[in-house]
């Protein structure tokens, strides 16, 4: 079971939000405290019943704290740090869920100092193309993958309530180091999100969009799905991760260099060879998850 006694969530949008319901669908029974800069997005996660606390001064809402969890935009991290510094105690453990990990840890640095060791590094591999409150829910991380990336100062024992607490949801741990963190999700999660932005963006603007949009479809939709997230937050994250990011966009580039040259030279039989590796990796990966998940 979850050791934290109370644990204060600061963004109780989808990610918070979900945290929450998924921790009391499984069982926690300690209190768990909003902290929004919105007054109203807070007041509707107490009105759903997400959070225990509709907006108690800084103090009550610290006092007895064990647990701070950061599910805030990375570019607001040290800001968040830097407020809520004076309530907390020695004993409050600090984790975020935050999509890039070496940013994240530096501000924390810089803010936390000595305390660092209390700051466990965590990302939920989960989410959904809806954002705020409305769209939290209690399994989101049921079976999905979060990965820690946890620092030499961390304690054992607080590395492992860590864990604990997203196991409590239902999440598989893994580990990663920071970098290689940022280096994987550069790539199998920040550039699909950046292409699909662009494509939507590139369609928006064209001359022809209303044509366009009218006679899109599935395929249109399915590539486009996570164009519909949350603006800010994917600005924060291409920004926080563009040194990973800019490596892999210039060799996908080139990949698109070499497909435009074959489309060009009407190279069918070199496109289907594309074509066919990327259905056959595809394939191999979903049926890597079919096993992973029937093997629970």
């Amino acid at each position: 079971m979850v050791p934290f006694k109370k644990i204060v969530i600061c963004g109780v949008g989808l990610i918070g939000g979900s945290l929450a319901l998924a921790l009391r669908k499984n069982g926690y029974k300690g209190r768990i405290v909003g902290l929004e800069r919105n007054r109203e997005i807070l007041s509707r996660a107490y009105a759903l019943g997400i959070v225990d606390d509709a907006g108690s001064p800084m103090d009550e809402t610290f006092q007895g704290a064990d647990l701070l969890v950061l599910s805030v935009p990375v570019a607001q991290t040290g800001n968040v740090l830097k407020m809520v510094m004076p309530y907390l105690s020695a004993e409050v453990v600090v984790t975020d869920t935050g999509s890039t990990k070496t940013d994240v840890i530096a501000v924390a640095r810089e803010v936390l100092a000595e305390k660092i060791d209390r700051f466990v590094p965590a990302h939920p591999i989960a989410g959904r193309e809806m954002n705020g409150p409305d769209a939290a829910i209690d399994d989101l991380f049921a079976g999905k993958k979060t990965v820690i990336t946890a620092l030499s100062e961390n304690r054992k024992d607080d590395i492992e309530k860590i864990a604990g607490l997203w196991e409590q949801c239902g999440s598989i741990i893994h580990y990663l180091s920071p970098d290689d963190h940022d280096s994987v999700f550069a790539t199998v999660s920040h550039m699909p999100h950046l292409l699909a932005y662009g494509l939507v963006d590139y369609v928006a603007n064209h001359a022809k969009s209303d044509l366009f949009f009218q006679y899109a479809a599935s395929g249109f939709r399915d590539f486009t799905r996570i164009a519909s997230s949350s603006p800010e937050m994917w600005r924060d994250i291409t920004l926080a991760n563009r040194a990973h990011l800019l490596t892999e966009m210039d060799a996908y580039l080139e990949e698109l260099k070499n497909m435009r040259d074959l489309v060009e030279k009407a190279d069918g039989p070199e496109l289907e060879k594309i074509y066919a590796n990327a259905q056959r990796a595809r394939m191999n990966w979903l049926n890597t998850i079919e096993n992973s998940e029937s093997k629970k």
